[in-house]
């Protein structure tokens, strides 16, 4: 008896995601309760996209440093392939603040 195939079919789905901005998922009220818990009270309208921008780039820098970290560990038996949370710690507490 053949199998029957359920769901998205055989080859799965056919609709593909559109390419959009991930950091716009950052809405406008995450950014303003990360302000208020630095103790921010009032922002300008405009302020936003130039915060989504920021926050990309100390994103990209935070990614870049820690690939550095993973291959700066590698012993030649074992190749690191995990970021651990002690690596990240690590990272933010030599390079920015002290970690939390």
């Amino acid at each position: 008896m053949p199998q029957q195939h359920r769901g998205l079919g055989l080859h799965g789905s056919r609709r593909r995601r559109s390419n959009r901005d991930v950091l716009q998922g950052i809405t406008r009220h995450a950014i303003r309760r990360l302000t208020r818990r630095g103790g921010i009270k009032r922002m300008s309208a405009s302020i936003y996209p130039e915060i989504r921008f920021v926050l990309k780039e100390r994103l990209k820098t935070i990614i870049r440093n820690l690939v550095l970290v993973l291959e700066s560990s590698a012993t030649p038996n074992h190749e690191r392939k995990t970021i651990t949370t002690t690596d990240v710690c690590r990272l933010l507490g030599n390079d920015y603040t002290t970690p939390l």
